[in-house]
């Protein structure tokens, strides 16, 4: 089960919210107008903007037509439009609590072009490699798929984990999914 807190400043949008307990495993832990200071959760479920909310102190689903790279940057971990239906919801809460991040296609290139502010971009093909190791491909199987040597594709898997800042094939391929780099 996910606890899940629901904030949200109308009552009638606080009780629909509340309403989806039990669906998808999710269990409703408490429905408020406002974040309390020391949440008791495993998801945060904000309807509307969140003005007020410098950063989420728990991995967040937010219902608003706001912009998605800033309610990422300030800690939500998914971005769906204020009239999602229950599936996209519950969808949203299990991916934001196994620390994913769950965004409508259209959020996603801009949010693209926002990853790596920061750390170095990775080139297209680097992704190509990062995609593979996400299938768990070897060195082997990548170079045959991508027509490269094995010794390209250790450079490239070297390159991706420096970029990340990954210490492992696995912690890149978590990096990557969690940054947006990798689709699951």
């Amino acid at each position: 089960m996910t606890r899940v807190l629901v904030i949200a400043r109308s009552a009638v949008e606080r009780a629909g919210l509340s309403s989806l307990a039990g669906a998808g495993g999710l269990e409703v832990a408490g429905a408020v107008p406002s974040l309390p200071p020391h949440p008791d959760a495993d998801v945060l479920l904000v309807a509307g903007d969140a003005d007020g909310v410098a950063q989420f102190p728990l991995p967040a689903v937010l219902l608003s037509d706001a912009d998605a790279g800033n309610a990422i940057a300030r800690g939500a971990r998914a971005v769906l439009p204020a009239d999602a239906d229950e599936a996209e919801i519950v969808a949203a809460v299990a991916a934001a609590g196994a620390g994913l991040v769950a965004l409508r296609p259209e959020d996603m290139a801009p949010l693209m072009r926002r990853t790596g502010e920061g750390t170095e971009r990775l080139t297209g093909r680097e992704q190509e490699v990062l995609a593979l190791l996400a299938e768990g491909a070897g060195n082997k199987r990548i170079a045959r798929d991508l027509g490269i040597t094995e010794h390209t594709v250790k450079f490239h898997v070297g390159s991706i984990m420096g970029k990340l800042g990954a210490s492992s094939r696995t912690e890149a391929v978590t990096i990557g999914i969690r940054q947006g780099l990798i689709m699951v």
